[in-house]
């Protein structure tokens, strides 16, 4: 790669490095590298990646990325989980990966 970052993720139990291509997209770099950031049910119940379900979403580790997207930017301002699929890898990043995420609420009997 001409142009790389390096990416810090924690996934809960390890640190992974990556070298990642600049401009590329951050949910894309993790599956690609086998670190999902879906839990086991949004893995497959998912919008692919349009910033539309918040299931991608992953903590910063230090300065995040300013947010580009809608949804993210809401995200953002409120303190919740960064969307992955809305994110470019512009410089260097950390991020810590959340496989027990709440998703969607809950409903009571």
């Amino acid at each position: 790669m001409s142009s790389a970052h390096r990416v810090h993720v924690w996934d809960g139990r390890r640190r992974h490095r990556l070298r990642v291509a600049d401009g590329a997209n951050l949910r894309r770099a993790l599956l690609g590298r086998g670190l999902s950031p879906y839990t086991a049910i949004t893995r497959h119940l998912n919008c692919g990646g349009r910033g539309l379900c918040a299931t991608c979403g992953v903590r910063f580790l230090g300065h995040a990325p300013p947010p580009v997207h809608w949804h993210d930017r809401l995200a953002a301002r409120f303190g919740y989980p960064r969307l992955s699929c809305q994110i470019r890898v512009k410089r260097d990043l950390g991020v810590r990966l959340l496989p027990r995420k709440r998703i969607w609420g809950r409903r009571r009997p």
